[in-house]
C-alpha cells in the first residue's frame, strides 16, 4: 500500500544543515501494525510525517498504491490526508474552545461530510465517551483526550492511522487503554503506524522498524497474518480518492467557514472585542463627522434660501468721487429713480428697494429696540419672507404710505410672548402701526439676528419714520443664473450713466452677486466635510491596522491549531478563508455597531451643542463599505501568512 524508495530529508537549524533521513526505503502493507523506534533525533517522527503526507522529502519516491505522490500539489495532498490518513499526536492537539464532539467532526468539515456527525457520536460511544461529547478538553483526563483524538482520526474512515508517541503523556492505565483501542482497530483492518521510543509500546505492534541517524537499521516482522484487504482492493480505493481529488478539490462551504470563524472569535472574546472596537470607533467617527458636514450644508442651504436665489444686491460703495472724499448723504446715494430704472430691465424677475434704520418699538409696557427695513411687496418673494401668519403689505399700501408692519419672530416674542399680534397696534418711534403679519424665522447670520427686525412699506420708512430721500440698497432677482453677470454689468453701466461717473469712480456703487457667495459657502462646506471625513477615515484606518496586528498575533497564537487543521485535511485556501472571514466578520460587526454609535453621537451633538446634523444614506453606505474593505485588506495579510505555514513546523511550534 505504501512504498518509500531512497527517501532523503534534511532541515536547516540556523546555519547548520541536519540530515533527518538518509536513503530510507520500506514498504508497508494494508492491515499492518508497525512501530517505528529509535532514540531522539533518529528521524522516526520525520519519517511518519512524510508517510502521512504532512511533509515532502528532498528526494526519493513515495508510492501510495501504484501512484507516485511526490509531484502532487499541497491542495491535493490535503485532500489525500483528509481521506486516507488519520493522525494521533502526543500533545493531543484538541481545540480547547470546542467540545469533544466538535473536535472529532473537524475532519468531516474539510471533507464536506458534516452530515455524518451521528457517526462521530457512535465512535465516541465505542470508546466509552458518549457521556463526554459536550465536554471541552480541559474537562477531560489525558486518556479521554487521547481517545477523542483517536475518534477524530477515525471519523473519515482512513486507510492508515499514524500515531506519534500516542502514550507519551499518559499514565500506565490510560496507556493500556489507548494501545488496546489501536490493537482492536488493527484487527478490523486499519493500518496502524506508531512512532515510539518505548519498547513496551512497540511490543504491541506486529512489525518493528528501528532507526538511527536517519537510517533504517532493522526491520523485524513478528506477524504473518493475511491482511483484511488485498492489494488490488487497496489500489482501487486509492484510485477512487485520486480521481475525486483530480476532478474537484473542494474546500469547506461558506456556512462552515462562518462556523469556524464564529468559534474562533468567541473562543477569544477579548481579542475579538478589541478588534471590533477599533472599527466601531472609526465608523462612528465617519458617520458623526459626515453628519456634521451634511448638517452644515443644510444650514447653509437654508441661509442661502433666506437670502434669495439669483439675487443681486446694489449698495452705495466707496465714498469717493474722483480724488475727493465724499460725506455720507452726498452724491454717492441710491435714489428711487435708480430703483425705477433698474426695475425696468427685462432680465429682472422682480426688484425691491431697501431703507434701514434703528427704531424703538413700544407695545403696552414693553419696549424693544430693533432694525426697521422699508421694502416693496416683491421683497416677500425675493427674500423668502412670506409671513407665517397674517399677510404682506400691498402696492396700494406702499403708495399711500400706510402704517402697517410685519414683525420678525424675535420682536414678536419680546413684545407679545404667546399672544397673537395680528391686528394689534404698536408704536414705532412714537408712531402707531398696525401689525399685519409675522415673518418666518431665519436665524442668525454672523452677529446679525435676522429675526430681530420689522418690515414696513419703503415709502412709509422714508417719509414717515426715518425721514430720508434716498434708499440704502436695491434687491434685484434675475430670471436665471446664467444672466447674473450680464445683468450685473448692465446695472453698473446704468448707474454710472445716471450719476455721471467715469471708470475711476465705478466702485462708488457695489453690486453683490449672491451666487458667488453661494458657491464660496458651498465650496467651504464641501472642503470642511471632506476634511472631517478624512479625519474620521484615518481613525477607521487605525482600526484596520489594529485588526491586522491582532490577527497577526492570532496567527502566532494559533500556529498549532493551523498545523492541526492542515494535518486533518484543511487546504491553504481553507485556512486563509477562515482567517479572512474572521477579519471581515469583526469589521462588519464593528461597522454595524459603529453606525448605531455614530447616529447616537450625531443626535447628542444636536441636543447638547445645538448644531444641525444630517445623517445621509451615502455616509452609512460609505462607512459600512469602508469597514468591510478594511476587513478584507487588513485581514488578507494575516490570512495569507496563516495559509502558508508548513503543517509540520506549525505542529512543533512552541
Amino acid at each position: 500500500m505504501i512504498e518509500l524508495v531512497n527517501i532523503h530529508k534534511s532541515y536547516s537549524l540556523g546555519k547548520v544543515k541536519v540530515k533527518a533521513l538518509e536513503g530510507v526505503s520500506l514498504r508497508i502493507k494494508q492491515g499492518e501494525f508497525v512501530a517505528i523506534m529509535g532514540p531522539s533525533g533518529s528521524g522516526k517522527s520525520t519519517l511518519m510525517y512524510i508517510i502521512g503526507m504532512l511533509d515532502r522529502p528532498d528526494s526519493g519516491e513515495y508510492y501510495l498504491g501504484k501512484k507516485n505522490i511526490y509531484q502532487l500539489s499541497d491542495e491535493e495532498l490535503s485532500f489525500l490526508r483528509n481521506h486516507l490518513a488519520g493522525f494521533v499526536f502526543q500533545q493531543f492537539h484538541l481545540l480547547h474552545r470546542m467540545t469533544a464532539l466538535e473536535n472529532t467532526t473537524l475532519p468531516l468539515v474539510y471533507a464536506g461530510r458534516r452530515r455524518l456527525e451521528e457517526k462521530a457520536k457512535n465512535i465516541l460511544k465505542d470508546v466509552g465517551l458518549l457521556d463526554r461529547i459536550n465536554h471541552r478538553p480541559n474537562e477531560l483526563s489525558g486518556g479521554q483526550q487521547q481517545r477523542v483524538a483517536i475518534v477524530r482520526a477515525l471519523v473519515n474512515e482512513p486507510l492508515v492511522i499514524l500515531a506519534d508517541e500516542p502514550t507519551g503523556n499518559l499514565d500506565s492505565k490510560s496507556q493500556g487503554e489507548i494501545l488496546n483501542i489501536l490493537k482492536e482497530l488493527n484487527k478490523k483492518g486499519k493500518t496502524i503506524i506508531i512512532v515510539t521510543h518505548e519498547k513496551e509500546v512497540a511490543s504491541w505492534a506486529k512489525r518493528i522498524i528501528h532507526m538511527r541517524d536517519g537510517r533504517v537499521v532493522s526491520d523485524e516482522n513478528l506477524d504473518r497474518e493475511t491482511h483484511s484487504l488485498v492489494d488490488n482492493e487497496v489500489d482501487s480505493l486509492i484510485d477512487t480518492v485520486f480521481s475525486k481529488s483530480k476532478k474537484k478539490i473542494e474546500g469547506i462551504k461558506l456556512i462552515d467557514y462562518l462556523h469556524q470563524a464564529y468559534d474562533a472569535m468567541f473562543g477569544h472574546k477579548m481579542r475579538s472585542f478589541l478588534s471590533i472596537l477599533g472599527i466601531l470607533i472609526g465608523v462612528a467617527a465617519v458617520i458623526a463627522m459626515l453628519a456634521l458636514g451634511e448638517g452644515a450644508k443644510e444650514s447653509i442651504k437654508e441661509e442661502l434660501a433666506s437670502l434669495g436665489s439669483n439675487l443681486l444686491t446694489i449698495r452705495s460703495g466707496a465714498s469717493r468721487f474722483g480724488a475727493v472724499a465724499l460725506e455720507a448723504g452726498t452724491v454717492a446715494r441710491l435714489t428711487l429713480e435708480d430703483f425705477s430704472l433698474i426695475k425696468k430691465l427685462p432680465e429682472l424677475k422682480r426688484a425691491s428697494p431697501s431703507v434701514r434704520g434703528r427704531v424703538q418699538i413700544v407695545y403696552g409696557n414693553k419696549n424693544w429696540n430693533t432694525q426697521l427695513e422699508g421694502v416693496d411687496p416683491d421683497y416677500a418673494l425675493i427674500r423668502a419672507s412670506e409671513p407665517l401668519v397674517g399677510r404682506f403689505f400691498t402696492e396700494e399700501e406702499v403708495k399711500s404710505k400706510d402704517k402697517v408692519v410685519l414683525l420678525g419672530t424675535t420682536v414678536a416674542e419680546e413684545l407679545f410672548s404667546d399672544k397673537n399680534p395680528i391686528g394689534e397696534t404698536i408704536k414705532i418711534n412714537l408712531i402707531n402701526f398696525k401689525v399685519i403679519g409675522v415673518l418666518p424665522p431665519k436665524g442668525s447670520r454672523g452677529p446679525f439676528n435676522q429675526d430681530d427686525t420689522v418690515l414696513v412699506p419703503f415709502t412709509t420708512a422714508m417719509y414717515r419714520v426715518l425721514g430720508r430721500e434716498y434708499i440704502d440698497s436695491i434687491y434685484a432677482e434675475v430670471k436665471s443664473e446664467e444672466l447674473l453677470e450680464a445683468v450685473q454689468e448692465s446695472i453698473k453701466q446704468l448707474l454710472m450713466k445716471e450719476h455721471r461717473l467715469n471708470k475711476n469712480n465705478e466702485d462708488i456703487f457695489e453690486i453683490h452677486n449672491m451666487s458667488e457667495i453661494k458657491k464660496t459657502l458651498e465650496s467651504t462646506t464641501r472642503t470642511m466635510s471632506m476634511l472631517l471625513g478624512s479625519i474620521a477615515a484615518i481613525s477607521l484606518l487605525v482600526g484596520g491596522i489594529g485588526i491586522m496586528n491582532i490577527m497577526l498575533v492570532s496567527v502566532t497564537e494559533r500556529t498549532r491549531e493551523i498545523g492541526l487543521r492542515k494535518a486533518i485535511g484543511a487546504t491553504n485556501k481553507d485556512v486563509m478563508m477562515q482567517f479572512l472571514i474572521e477579519a471581515i466578520i469583526m469589521s462588519a460587526i464593528g461597522g454595524i455597531l459603529g453606525i448605531i454609535l455614530g447616529v447616537i453621537i450625531a443626535y447628542l451633538i444636536t441636543v447638547f451643542a445645538g448644531w444641525t446634523v444630517k445623517i445621509s444614506i451615502f455616509s452609512v453606505v460609505l462607512a459600512t463599505g469602508f469597514s468591510l474593505m478594511v476587513g478584507v485588506i487588513f485581514g488578507l495579510w494575516p490570512a495569507k501568512t496563516a495559509s502558508k505555514l508548513n503543517p509540520v513546523e506549525a505542529l512543533r511550534y512552541e
